[in-house]
Formats: structure tokens, sequence, C-alpha cells
């Protein structure tokens, strides 16, 4: 089992998450975040942390896709380690609807 992000996180990047992470697993796009699934320890520390409700076992039903777009983008950008402000507009778009296609990004983030 892993534990991966979802669509939730995307135009919010709240990052309470990475500072509990024991392995740091966390990998930061410009505005979403993903966990690498072959280097989470399936601890679970980090999914009471979400305030978006964000962070899903993969056990879940449809966690496939997470499962595989988390370890594509955890390839591609930098590790996050350290708490950071969530992005201007999260509080009004947590659990807004159809995120993926309106504003995810590709872009890698900063790190940290």
């Amino acid at each position: 089992m892993t534990y991966v992000v979802t669509e939730n996180c995307i135009a919010c990047k709240y990052t309470d998450c990475v500072e509990v992470c024991p392995v740091d697993c966390f990998y930061e796009g410009e505005n979403t975040l993903v966990i690498h699934p072959d280097e989470c320890i399936d601890c679970g520390v980090c999914e009471p942390e979400c305030p978006a409700d964000a962070i899903r076992p993969d056990t879940e039903p449809g966690m496939e896709p997470w499962v595989e777009f988390n370890r594509k983008y955890a390839e591609q950008w930098p590790v996050i380690v350290t708490k950071k402000d969530p992005l201007p507009d999260a509080e009004s778009r947590d659990g807004e609807e159809g995120k993926m296609e309106k504003y995810f990004s590709e872009a890698p983030g900063q790190g940290g």
C-alpha cells in the first residue's frame, strides 16, 4: 500500500503534510504536490494533516490512476521537505470540481 495525492490538492497546495513525512517522499509541482509511491512507507501520518483531504490510501476504489499520476510527477519534480504557504486561492478552491482540467500544471515547483 501507498498513499497518493489526489485532485483536491491542485490549486490549493497545502504543505502541512511534508513536515510530518519521515521519508521525504513528497514532490512539488507548480500548483500541487505528489507522493512517490515507491518511497512512501505507508505510515499514514500525512493523511490527517491535509486540510483539503487530498491524500488517500491507494487501497480505495479508483486510486490506480492517481498512483501513476503521483509516480510520473514524483520522478520529474523536486522533493519538498519544508512547509510553505498554500496558494493564494486555496481556501476558495478547496473541494472545487474539475480542478485537473482547469488548473493542473506540469511545471515543477521550487522544491525545498
